[in-house]
């Protein structure tokens, strides 16, 4: 350290008290403020949008809270892939399931059935509801499982080994009836508290709204919903975002994530 940088060490230590209040005053609000800037740009998604620049396929995941779908206005939104949601748990399928699933599929767009996982009821009845929901996925992206906390699981989280057990086994039923392997849509804090090295083999769909998975799963993911923000033209629920998706990979690399028979 320099001389003049003792000197100025040596002035705060012989501050009154009330100088080193407004000092420590002075810091305080210095730390908040960034830490506002830093949560704003956070939830914003400014960094995980700009990064996701960089990918060229992008598209879309949706469900009843988009209301109404004008799926050819939404297909002219720069997307080349669409994920809908169908079922949830062993009993629910979502209300606008049926009409998204038609309309989507008289488009361009490569089109996904997802599925929602409850910790509460059995793999097989929740791969069941899927399959008969669904039914044949010809021409399709493959079929998806999304699993994240949800309700009070964040507080009471599911036991790991029997989670990743009835994961597993509702893969299985869906590999077994559509011939291929599944994806898994999952959260950056729900993979690395139940999913990592469980889930080698099947496709990952990852959502980070924060960073680029690249950061540490670099080669591992498939899919990277990077913001929950996005405003689009083509839909009217109550819901006024939509979820953005990139594909790691090139048109002709997706057409490998489609079933053709």
């Amino acid at each position: 350290m320099s001389k003049t940088d003792y000197l100025c060490i040596w002035k705060v230590f012989r501050m009154n008290k009330r100088q080193k209040y407004i000092l420590i005053q002075i810091a305080i609000l210095l730390v908040f403020l960034v830490a506002v800037v830093l949560y704003a740009s956070a939830k914003t998604n400014h960094l995980a949008c700009k990064l996701a620049e960089g990918y060229q396929i992008r598209g879309v995941d949706v469900s009843h809270y988009q209301g109404n779908i004008d799926w050819k206005t939404l297909a002219g939104e720069d997307i080349e892939f669409a994920f809908i949601k169908a079922t949830e748990g062993s009993g629910h399928i979502d209300s606008k399931f049926a009409e998204n699933w038609l309309a989507a599929n008289d488009t361009d767009l490569k089109v996904g059935a997802y599925h929602f996982f409850s910790f509460d009821s059995p793999a097989e009845t929740q791969a069941q509801l899927y399959i008969e929901t669904v039914g044949d996925l010809a021409g399709n992206l493959i079929p998806v499982v999304d699993i994240e906390f949800y309700g009070d699981k964040f507080s009471n989280p599911p036991d790991e080994e029997e989670l990743v057990a009835e994961l597993k086994t509702m893969l299985a039923l869906l590999e077994e009836e559509y011939g291929v392997k599944p994806m898994v849509y999952t959260t950056y804090t729900f993979y690395y508290k139940y999913l990592d090295g469980e889930i080698d083999g099947y496709p990952l769909w990852i959502r980070n709204v924060y960073f680029s998975p690249n950061l540490d799963m670099r080669g591992e993911w498939t899919f990277w919903q990077y913001t929950d923000q996005a405003v689009l033209g083509g839909y009217s629920g109550a819901e006024e975002h939509i979820d953005l998706n990139v594909f790691y990979g090139s048109l002709d690399k997706l057409d490998e994530y489609m079933i053709w028979e």
